[in-house]
Formats: C-alpha cells, structure tokens, sequence
C-alpha cells in the first residue's frame, strides 16, 4: 500500500528533492525545473505558486518524473 502523501507547497518539494539528490537547473516564470545530479535521465518540474500548496495528483506526477515512490520521498521530509 502507498503511504498518503500531505499536501505540501512547492518549495518544500523543492527542498525535499534536493535531498534526494536533485538540483535545480534553471527556473522560467514559475515553473523550477530539477535534475538528479548523479542520473540526468531523473528530471522534473515543479510549479511554484506562492501561498498554495500542490495539488497531490501533482505531486504524485513529480514523484513518477523524479522515479521516487512516496516511501522515498516521504523518508527524505
């Protein structure tokens, strides 16, 4: 069974992912575009709207992107 995942604003995603590994290679309006710094292939983007949090289908797209299950992610908070 997967763990539920809280709701979360982007930059603590961000934050999260750059504990797993993840750098943040460049940023267009909103949207902050990440590469695992050992395997470029593990890329995302995530969208940061000040004063709201991801919407969890959102996150969980990030998560498929990054190739994390929310265990992993869940672990790195």
């Amino acid at each position: 069974m997967t763990a539920r995942l809280p709701s979360l604003k982007a930059s603590e995603v961000i934050r999260t992912l750059e504990r797993g590994g993840f750098v943040v290679v460049r940023s267009a309006g909103s949207h902050h575009r990440l590469v695992h710094r050992d395997d470029p292939s593990r890329a995302t983007t995530v969208a940061v709207h000040k004063g709201r949090d991801l919407p969890r289908p959102m996150l969980h797209a990030i998560l498929k992107q990054a190739r994390l299950s929310p265990e992993e992610f869940l672990a790195l908070l």
